[in-house]
């Protein structure tokens, strides 16, 4: 009875799992697209003559980012103990602003001081542009292939974060051994740091921290913004018809009446666009908080099997012994007597 419970448990569990994945495809509060798509931004990269002036700092910031992360997985699964693995795979994400171990790049920006440049935790999570993958790729070029070695450190007991500094930053990749060159007094300053609106600072933390799941992770989200000023993005672009002439002549009308549209000021239909835009982000937000839920419902449950398979073999076996230490004894005393 029990063992019939516990699997219409994960039946119910994995079929509420799939629903909010479902939902959250259809939703789209930015639109989930193929990742194939090429976004009509400019690509955003990094500034590699930067990494050099704050690759010390980004490592400090790396080792206390590890510590915080590795405890709050302790504590979250406590009193069941972390595993090697488990410590791996943060150490291999933490420069990976696609999953949630990357968030905290999120909330740093670079600062001019004189001739060095300071990397300072801001008080929101902000745009990433210039700045933000630069200190990425500082990151990545600090870790390395170290991410083995620090979780090793980080999996003894009684590891302490100023031993991870010494062995990330100074003993393996070198990032604060030696004096930082001052920054050239004609660099050009890098752009000021933007916040990211809170609800779309939200919808991406639950798209990162559903990067894993299946169904998720060949997907790319794009903001309002985007969906506005390009809305071939929505559907996965314009839909094609037989009858190429009319739709020549019916997007000239509606160009020239765009335009005139413009020119007054906004028109019906972009308030009625704009509200069905609310509507529809504000679908998506419940749906990824429901997606979360399961994932944590399911995540308890796999748990819970585990615990209930592995305790069983060790149980059975030690009643079959106790059994056969039994029949010895009995066997012994009968020839005994």
């Amino acid at each position: 009875m029990a063992m019939a419970s516990r699997r219409l448990s994960v039946l119910c569990t994995f079929f509420l799992f799939f629903l909010a994945v479902f939902l959250l495809c259809l939703s789209s509060s930015c639109t989930l697209v193929d990742a194939k798509k090429k976004e009509t931004k400019g690509v955003v990269t990094a500034r590699k003559e930067d990494v050099k002036y704050i690759k010390c700092g980004v490592c400090e910031e790396i080792v206390k980012q590890l510590s915080r992360q590795v405890k709050k997985k302790r504590d979250k699964i406590s009193p069941k103990k972390l595993t090697e693995f488990q410590i791996i795979e943060t150490a291999e994400n933490i420069c990976n602003m696609k999953r949630e171990e990357g968030d905290w790049i999120l909330w740093l920006d670079i600062v001019e001081q004189g001739d060095k440049l300071k990397v300072v935790e801001q008080q929101a999570e902000g745009e990433c542009n210039t700045e933000c993958r630069t200190i990425e790729r500082a990151c990545q070029e600090v870790m390395g292939d170290y991410d083995t070695d620090v979780a090793e450190f980080l999996y003894k007991p009684g590891a302490q974060r100023a031993g991870l500094s010494k062995l990330l930053c100074k003993d393996l990749s070198k990032a604060c051994v030696g004096k930082v060159p001052p920054v050239p007094t004609d660099r050009e300053p890098g752009e000021a740091f933007t916040p990211k609106p809170t609800k779309d600072a939200e919808m991406e933390r639950l798209m990162r921290s559903m990067s894993d799941m299946p169904g998720a992770g060949g997907m790319k989200m794009y903001s309002r913004e985007d969906l506005t000023n390009n809305p071939d993005l929505v559907g996965g672009g314009p839909e094609v018809s037989d009858d190429d002439d009319d739709d020549d002549n019916d997007s000239d009308d509606d160009l020239r009446e765009s335009k005139s549209t413009t020119a007054v000021g906004k028109s019906p239909q972009d308030s009625k666009v704009q509200k069905v835009l609310d509507v529809v982000s504000q679908i998506g937000i419940e749906t990824g908080r429901l997606l979360q839920s399961a994932k944590q419902q399911v995540d308890r449950t796999a748990a819970q099997l585990s615990d209930w398979w592995y305790g069983k073999n060790p149980s059975s076996k030690s009643s079959t012994a106790s059994k056969s230490k039994t029949k010895s004894r009995s066997g012994s005393s009968s020839y005994e007597l």
